[in-house]
């Protein structure tokens, strides 16, 4: 019997009328399994993953597949948006014994959760080397059965392993100058600079190595830094993995020239470059960075919003082409035939000039991937804008990409940042309003009476999974955004909730190290643990972020104190892998600014005066400096006690290292101050 019917999960319920009798992930199946005297086949995957719809047409919705499967095997099926906890704790395995991973990621357990064999993607027959599906699942069939105990050793040897794998770090030593000199040295080694980006294909937006290096050039002045994160930018905002037309960027680029991307479309990808590309534009006043703010911030409301105000998780990769096949791409790419049906002849020859569309085609069977390549024709940029929009039109009569509508705190966390900040820059309260519904969606139903978060929910029903880390420190790091932006102290105080659940619940009170799960939650095979990037900062490291600010909002020294002991692990892996930590050499970079704490009070908020000096305040590229705005005597930030007003105008008072400058009414000053 399938059992994934009344799961919440979108990429759960796509199996659900798979002939496979799937169990969800939980100790029902465990129990099955040892009843039985069967292996379980653990499959991990999310909803917009190609090769996990292809594996599941090929093999998951095959009869005779499925008929092995059900009598050799207990079959658990796992969304890893939704348990990123049991995902972290199998990948580690998988890579560890394959020097790979990805997904679908394929792995057999024994009836007590300790695995023994993995893969990812297996195709139904052997192919480019790879064993089929049917030959691995016979294979560890007749291990169980005629060799238990070689396989019962290898998982035990396996666990071992992975417990030996303990993460050791510098205690209590935080980066410094040196250790932030030699990441950005090594990541001028990996720099492209013909086409930004660092390293080779596939390339994958480096939102958060950006951001440190913006932060650093903010700090030290470092010309090479600004410039990486520029061009970069430039490159990306240019190429095929951003959608011309639409705005939002794809997950990643198959090719190191950012011309083909992998489609789908990631809610953490946005929220981050989103938030990356209104830093850049604060930075340089880059028009095209503006832009590209703007057009990535109206993608996600336009098209992840969800009824109840957060914002759904991804837009697949594929959709079907009109002939009722499902193609990668489709939804997003054009031939010179299409531009012509679309806009006739001349405004075609003009599209395709302009977004680079050819004959010979950049994609698939003649198709191009639109593009913005550098060329010295000038443009009409009303006519250009005409296009644009006649094409995004039509391309709205194609059939849609699938729409996984999960909402995942963290990637909320990400995203009410983004918008916040996103909509003060460019007086766009709408943005902010979009913000603010997305957060009070995850207090009104993702937090708990105990300010515990859970990690998913979906049509307003909230999931079962517990929330990790990086929900806590993401959550956090919107809601301090958030209180830095509409002077709502409210928000600030729903930080220090979460955050205090961190030092309770997820830090090593001997080391300082963080661990991606609570003490009190699900007992896996080893507690996960991980301080480096992957699609988004590390739990670890978003949590250091978020209580370096809380601590300069606050004063507050356990939180101050856990961000320093936190960061022992950037000093440790920054100049060795900058790439891979860029989070926390960004928090690292604020750290050593102080960071500086900006107060702005006035007679009202809405007073012409108050609002120049906030804006101000918010425009300041000084690393990771906190902004509070408020009434003189406002009790919601304490940055706001003992701050009055200068001869009755609105003030801003800039401290750092527990120095003050001297209060000022003036713009220029303030924004001097923030520059130094």
């Amino acid at each position: 019997m399938n059992r994934l019917a009344d799961e919440q999960s979108p990429y759960l319920l796509q199996h659900a009328d798979n002939p496979v009798d799937w169990w969800p992930w939980g100790e029902e199946a465990f129990t099955e399994a040892r009843r039985s005297d069967r292996p379980l086949l653990l499959s991990v995957g999310y909803s917009s993953c190609h090769w996990c719809h292809v594996m599941a047409h090929e093999s998951f919705e095959d009869q005779e597949t499925a008929g092995f499967l059900n009598e050799h095997f207990v079959n658990v099926k796992v969304d890893r948006e939704e348990r990123p906890d049991v995902d972290a704790v199998y990948m580690e395995a998988v890579q560890a014994a394959t020097g790979q991973g990805g997904w679908p990621m394929t792995v057999f357990l024994t009836p007590d959760a300790e695995p023994f064999y993995f893969g990812t993607y297996f195709p139904p027959a052997p192919r480019h080397g790879m064993p089929g599906f049917r030959q691995v699942l016979e294979g560890v069939r007749q291990a169980w059965e005629h060799r238990r105990e070689e396989v019962t050793d290898v998982a035990a040897k396996i666990v071992r392993d992975l417990a030996g794998r303990e993460l050791a770090f510098p205690v209590a030593e935080v980066p410094g100058e040196s250790e932030l000199a030699q990441a950005l040295l090594g990541l001028t080694r990996e720099y492209d600079p013909q086409r930004g980006g660092f390293g080779g294909a596939p390339k994958f937006p480096p939102s958060m190595v950006v951001e440190f290096l913006l932060r650093h050039h903010a700090r030290t002045g470092a010309e090479g830094a600004l410039q990486m994160a520029a061009d970069t930018c430039e490159r990306m905002a240019r190429g095929g993995i951003y959608d011309q037309l639409g705005g939002g960027f794809a997950r990643y680029s198959v090719d190191r020239d950012w011309v083909v991307p992998h489609f789908e479309k990631m809610l953490y990808d946005n929220a981050l470059l989103c938030r990356v590309y209104a830093h850049l534009w604060r930075a340089t006043g880059s028009e095209q960075a503006r832009r590209v703010a703007l057009e990535t911030a109206d993608f996600l409301v336009r098209e992840l919003r969800t009824p109840e105000g957060g914002f759904a998780s991804a837009l697949d990769a594929d959709s079907d082409d009109g002939s009722g096949a499902y193609v990668e791409g489709a939804y997003y790419v054009w031939t010179p035939e299409q531009l012509r049906e679309a806009l006739g002849e001349e405004d075609a020859a003009l599209a395709a000039q302009y977004f680079g569309v050819t004959e010979e085609g950049t994609f698939e069977e003649g198709a191009s991937v639109l593009q913005l390549p550098q060329q010295e024709a000038v443009f009409d940029a009303e006519r250009v804008a005409g296009v644009r929009a006649r094409l995004l039109a039509r391309r709205a009569e194609r059939p849609a990409p699938g729409r996984d509508d999960k909402v995942v705190a963290a990637w909320n966390g990400l995203a009410v940042a983004a918008l916040a900040e996103t909509g003060a820059y460019f007086d766009r309260p709408d943005l902010v309003e979009a913000a603010v519904a997305a957060a009070d969606l995850l207090v009104r139903l993702h937090l708990d009476d105990h300010a515990r978060l859970s990690r998913t929910s979906k049509d307003g029903r909230v999931g079962t999974g517990a929330g990790v880390l990086e929900d806590y420190g993401d959550v956090a790091e919107g809601f301090l955004a958030l209180a830095a932006v509409t002077g709502e102290g409210v928000w600030l105080e729903f930080a220090g909730l979460l955050l205090d659940h961190v030092l309770a619940r997820f830090t090593d009170p001997e080391t300082g190290a963080l661990y991606d799960t609570a003490v009190d939650a699900e007992q896996l095979i080893r507690r996960p643990q991980d301080p480096t990037d992957n699609a988004t900062p590390s739990g670890w490291t978003a949590a250091a972020g978020a209580l370096l600010g809380y601590a300069a909002q606050t004063g507050s020294e356990p939180h101050r104190i856990a961000a320093e002991r936190a960061l022992g692990v950037v000093k440790a892996l920054g100049p060795r892998v900058p790439r891979f930590i860029g989070w926390g050499l960004a928090v690292a970079e604020a750290l050593l600014d102080g960071p500086r704490e900006i107060a702005v009070v006035g007679p009202a908020l809405d007073d012409p005066g108050t609002r120049t000096l906030h804006r101000t305040a918010l425009l300041g590229t000084a690393p990771g400096a906190v902004v509070a705005y408020g009434v003189p005597g406002g009790e919601e930030f304490p940055l706001l006690a003992d701050r009055p007003l200068t001869d009755g105008v609105a003030t801003a008072y800039v401290c750092r290292n527990f120095t003050c400058d001297a209060p000022t009414t003036d713009p220029e000053r303030l924004e001097a101050a923030l520059g130094d």
